[in-house]
């Protein structure tokens, strides 16, 4: 497959940017770790205040029942009408999260503070929170969880884990995740990622400047350079699920933009696999 890819800049001078999503109304959900808060831009450009202030969102999903589930210090369910804990378990935080085909969250926890140099090396655990509230832990020996997602028939579970600079695959079936292997192994330090129909997995590469698509048998394919270095995540949306978003940390590397974390647009040869809603609740 070859494809040539021209960004689009619809927004920049953000602190690190997480989380990107897209809803059926083609509105961009996005989150500004450092300097806290969730927000969306609509497709006429305008950006607007989803969650105020909350930091370390390293990951969201859209809910069923309207608003977003979101991470940081624990996992809650945030709309209009308030927010409610999902799942708060003895962790330092939580990072990137994705849903299956029967709407449970898959999220990865942090044990330590990804920021602080200086902090002892703990791993953290891949959980999964079902339906009813109740959680359960997937597989534990996680160094610096990411991004997260499903091949397109869902038997495929793929989990940046940055640290050590690889991209875990694991077999699913039904409840079961099993045989966790490695997919890729990549020293531009693996990111968010998002999976394609043809099961293409696209990886944010945090110290690459690209985001990199693999095959489904884990060789590189097409790659998205990105006029900033520190890619953080990326994400299909738009009517086809060809439009491929992808954000960054910042700050630019003189390739154009105007500094800070950045939201690109572009599109890309083949489309997107849907992220399912959400469909957890309290269990309390």
């Amino acid at each position: 497959m070859s494809a040539d890819f021209e960004l689009e800049l619809l927004s920049s001078g953000w602190g690190l940017i997480e989380g990107p999503r897209v809803d059926e109304h083609d509105n961009f959900y996005f989150s500004d770790v450092p300097n806290g808060g969730v927000r969306r831009r609509r497709p006429d450009g305008e950006i607007e205040i989803v969650v105020p202030k909350r930091r370390g969102v390293g990951g969201m999903v859209l809910h069923a029942d309207g608003g977003v589930v979101v991470s940081g210090r624990n996992i809650q369910h945030v709309t209009d009408a308030g927010s409610e804990v999902l799942f708060a378990p003895d962790v330092a935080g939580f990072n990137d999260m994705h849903t299956d085909s029967l709407g449970r969250v898959y999220v990865g926890s942090l044990r330590r503070n990804p920021f602080d140099l200086s902090a002892p090396d703990e791993a953290g655990e891949l959980y999964r929170i079902n339906l009813d509230g109740t959680a359960d832990e997937v597989y534990g020996d996680v160094q610096l969880t990411n991004g997260i997602g499903f091949s397109p028939d869902g038997s495929r579970l793929y989990h940046s884990d940055s640290m050590p600079g690889r991209v875990w695959v694991s077999d699913v079936d039904g409840d079961a995740v099993t045989n966790r292997r490695e997919f890729v192994r990549e020293g531009k330090v693996p990111d968010g990622l998002a999976v394609d129909v043809e099961g293409g997995v696209w990886v944010a590469l945090a110290e690459g400047a690209r985001v990199q698509r693999y095959t489904p048998d884990g060789e590189p394919d097409l790659a998205v350079p990105v006029p900033d270095q520190f890619v953080t995540s990326v994400c299909f949306g738009g009517a086809d699920m060809r439009d491929l978003y992808i954000v960054t940390g910042g700050p630019s590397d003189g390739g154009g933009t105007s500094g800070g974390g950045c939201i690109f647009r572009t599109r890309a040869p083949v489309a997107g696999v849907p992220t399912p809603l959400a469909r957890v609740r309290s269990g309390r």
